[in-house]
């Protein structure tokens, strides 16, 4: 074990047999990480409900927006991204996330703001959300009930959707996600519907079974891809906008949980430049100095090299919803892997699965976030605290 700086401890070399022993499991897991992620289904079911208690349907009132913008960041920002792909390149009006605080100039009255934050008191979603009513925009409110966020989307006269702080934020993805696709359904914008939701949720509930800590290592894929991706720099690409969102995600848990550095997002952008880090000195320029007698999966910390993740959208997504034909994605995907095959990087696929678009999302983001926190366990790291945020804040806030 070893004692860093700020109170951080840990070890360099991931212990394999720990993640098979459910009593070290749970001592490392105090703040019950693993818990909170195999929330997701409850999640669904759960905002869903809130959100039919919010009164959504004033949003139809004055017809279809001129754009939407959704603000937040984090966590919430990624609602934003997760509604631009399930409304696909054929959505009437642009949906534009914004991460910073306040709203992009242009927005005015004939726009829609959707504001998210799981506290209910982050600055870019309060500003977005306070400068939405003074241009007379229509705003949408999601966040921690009894909050500032609250206050204002009341003074606003604009709806709000309280999502009980249940559990830390980047553990609350699909709690914050579904009352920003029903607002864009109230809309006109999405075709969610409550078979997907339902479909999705039950999606959520199987895989996270399948990841439960009680399922060895052998048999758990959550806990197979973080054993793979141990001592490793993670490249992790999607083939579709769909899966790159789910790409995109992983970056940010496997930062968060496991303290990891990352390489994340779209394949296709890949293709234009960072594909050559398979050539570099983490890849294929060192993998063939690798002893042949070595465990292919076990490198120390001199060793360090590249892990391809590939997330794949499965071939699910009619071509004519698609920013490009189904047949270049999937092309593009074998070809990554045949080059990392050919320069000696090992790689790891997650396929989708599902009819609707959030179910295959969904299929794509649970066995990575659970990779992310057993990985952040088998490190003797606790994935629920991270001193640097908060010492960030605090001195951000001086």
């Amino acid at each position: 074990m070893i004692d860093g700086t700020a109170g951080v401890r840990g070890h360099r070399e991931a212990d394999e047999a720990l993640l098979d022993n459910l009593d070290a499991l749970a001592e490392r897991d105090p703040g019950g990480m693993l818990r909170h992620t195999a929330s997701g289904g409850a999640q669904v079911r759960e905002s869903a409900a809130l959100a039919a208690e919010a009164n959504l349907s004033v949003l139809a009132d004055e017809g279809r927006p001129r754009a939407v913008v959704i603000a937040g960041i984090g966590t919430a920002g990624r609602t934003g991204d997760v509604l631009a792909t399930v409304a696909g390149p054929r959505c009437p009006v642009p949906v534009i996330p914004h991460r910073s605080a306040g709203v992009p100039g242009w927005v005015g009255a004939a726009d829609v703001v959707i504001a998210v934050s799981a506290s209910g008191r982050s600055p870019e979603a309060l500003g977005a959300a306070e400068a939405a009513h003074r241009r007379g925009a229509r705003l949408v409110a999601v966040g921690a009930p009894d909050s500032q966020l609250q206050s204002v989307a009341e003074r606003a006269r604009a709806p709000f959707v309280p999502v009980p702080r249940r559990a830390p934020a980047r553990a609350s993805l699909w709690a914050l996600t579904v009352p920003v696709l029903l607002a864009a359904r109230m809309l006109g914008l999405v075709k969610v519907n409550e078979a997907d939701l339902a479909e999705t949720a039950a999606r959520l509930d199987a895989d996270a079974d399948r990841c439960r800590p009680s399922a060895e290592s052998f048999v758990n894929p959550a806990k197979s891809l973080a054993l793979g991706l141990a001592g490793s720099i993670p490249i992790v690409w999607g083939s579709s906008p769909l899966a790159t969102v789910a790409a995109r995600r992983f970056g940010d848990t496997l930062s968060a949980n496991a303290r990891y550095p990352v390489v994340s997002g779209a394949l296709g952008e890949a293709g234009r430049g960072r594909v050559g880090l398979l050539d570099g000195v983490f890849g294929g320029l060192v993998e063939g100095e690798r002893d042949i007698f070595a465990d292919p999966d076990r490198a120390t910390a001199a060793e360090t090299r590249l892990r391809l993740v590939l997330l794949r959208d499965g071939g699910l997504n009619p071509e004519d919803d698609a920013d490009e034909p189904l047949v270049v994605e999937e092309r593009r995907a074998d070809a990554v892997q045949t080059l990392a095959e050919r320069r000696g990087v090992r790689s790891d696929v997650v396929t989708a699965e599902g009819g609707s678009a959030l179910e295959r999302l969904a299929s794509l983001i649970t066995v990575p976030d659970f990779a992310s926190i057993y990985l952040a366990l088998a490190h003797g790291l606790d994935p629920m605290a991270v001193p640097a945020i908060t010492e960030m804040k605090e001195l951000a806030n001086q």
